[in-house]
Parts: structure tokens; sequence; C-alpha cells
């Protein structure tokens, strides 16, 4: 005898209903610890033998890419090339930025993000981090000419505009610590230097290395610094959540390079010593 949807007991019903709950379940579980048996990032890098590194080519310091020559060199540029040694393999480095960031590690179009990455809750509702390499506070650049801005005390003031980047970790906390300055909120570092340089917005926010990077190649730029300790940030490396064993691989890295010196001899070379985190 055939039986109808119509013919079904409704206690059947639910119960099948339950159990596919309870099996979509099973399988949104298994899912993480399925995709983790069948092999971590790790498996990949080896056997393409390539690791691929996201870095922000304009991080003076960090990650910068020289317009002319297109050579790339930083602190975390030494540190990627040391990875690729350790781990016997080609690195191949993709072009990120701090406002693309979390989409280039969680959409996979890099293996792990190496351009001295700010620690902050938003970032680790997406991110897992290595151990900090550095740590920065935050620092002002105005011009030479401007004379509303002489000292750190002067920024939150009514009637001047601090400029940040998009994504940079400054936006977060610019807009928590400001009570009375106005905050312009820019696509671009560049265009964050434009608005200083230009005078429609009195000063910029950045850290350590890029406040080294406008001392050392313009002739407007002034540095203002907090007069106590304003905002440290630890800065790490980023990859994507859930693989242990590409993320203990990488612990393993960052503490072998402060072990063996490498990472101080990085610091010293691109002038960063003051900021580098060996414990």
């Amino acid at each position: 005898m055939n039986m109808t949807r119509a013919n079904v007991p409704t206690t059947s019903l639910k119960s099948g209903t339950a159990a596919a709950m309870f099996l979509s379940l099973v399988f949104s579980l298994l899912s993480p610890l399925q995709a983790q048996a069948a092999g971590s990032r790790l498996d990949r890098v080896q056997a393409e033998k390539k690791v691929r590194v996201c870095i922000w080519p304009d991080y003076y310091g960090i990650s910068y890419r020289n317009r002319k020559t297109q050579a790339l060199s930083g602190i975390d540029v030494d540190m990627a090339v040391a990875l690729g040694k350790d781990l016997d393999v080609a690195v191949e480095f993709v072009d990120s930025s701090f406002a693309s960031l979390i989409a280039d590690v969680t959409e996979g179009r890099c293996d792990v993000a190496m351009f001295a990455i700010g620690i902050n809750p938003q970032r680790l509702e997406k991110l897992r981090f290595t151990q900090p390499h550095l740590a920065s506070d935050i620092y002002a650049i105005t011009t030479r000419s401007n004379r509303r801005i002489q000292s750190w005390e002067d920024i939150d003031k009514p009637g001047v505009v601090v400029a940040v980047a998009k994504g940079t970790l400054h936006e977060p906390v610019m807009r928590q610590k400001l009570k009375a300055a106005e905050l312009r909120v820019l696509d671009t570092s560049q265009a964050r230097e434009q608005e200083v340089e230009s005078g429609r917005a009195d000063v910029f926010m950045t850290d350590f290395p890029f406040s080294r990077r406008m001392l050392e190649t313009t002739d407007w730029a002034r540095l203002v610094k907090p007069t106590t300790t304003y905002h440290v940030t630890n800065y790490a490396y980023a990859m994507l959540p859930g693989d242990d064993v590409w993320y203990a691989r990488m612990e393993r890295f960052v503490a072998d390079v402060k072990k063996d010196g490498r990472l101080l001899d990085a610091a010293r070379r691109h002038k960063l010593e003051p900021i580098v985190v060996l414990k």
C-alpha cells in the first residue's frame, strides 16, 4: 500500500524533522574537525613549496616597497624571508592593507599576514594572532608651519581636525579618545598625509615606524609625541583561526627568531629597536 505524505502520522513528521535537525547540527560541528583532519595549512605550504604572506607595501620599516626599484624592505619582509627559509619554501608576497586585512586572510588570499598587525578587539573577533614581536604607542604628525599644534595637549581641542586612515587601529582608538576635536577618516594613508600637508587637517595619527618615514622622507612633517603613555598596541602576525597546527608552527617561528637574535638584528637594521618585543 502506498502511503502519501498526508497519511504520515504527525508524530512521525516531528521525529523526522528532529532527526534532520540533529544530523545538521552534528555535521556543522564535524566540519571544522574534518577540515583539520584533512590537513593543515602547513601541509599545503610544504606540498606547494610556497608560503603566501600578506603585506602592506606602504609600511615604512615594516614592509615597504620602493616605488622606483620595486624592492621590498622592512623588518617583516626580513621575517617573512626567514620563515620561508625555516620552512624550506619560497615566499610569495601578497599586497594587502589594513582596510582589506580581514578579508584577505579569511578568504584565503594569503597564509599569514606579516605587516605588524596591531592586536585590537575588532581584529581578534576574526583573526588569530601570534605572540607580539613589536609594540608601539600612538604619535601625531603635523606640519612645521602649524601654529595651533605645539604639544600633544593641543590636539583634542575644539576646531582641531585629526585625520586617521580607514581600517587602521588608530580609527577605533581615536573615536574613543577624542572628546573635542573633529575626527576625519580617510580611505588611504596617502589621503591622510595630504589632508595634513594641505592644511585641511591639523594632525594625523600614526605609529613609531610610520612616523620615521615622515621625518626621513619629507621636509614638512613635524612629530608630536604624547607626554605620557597614550595607547600602546602590541603588533603580531595574523592568520585564520581554527588551524592549530599552522598556528603552533608560526608561534614556534616567532619564539625562535626572538631567541636566536634574528628579530633583534632586523629591528636594529630598520631602526626599530625601541619597539621590539623580545619576551
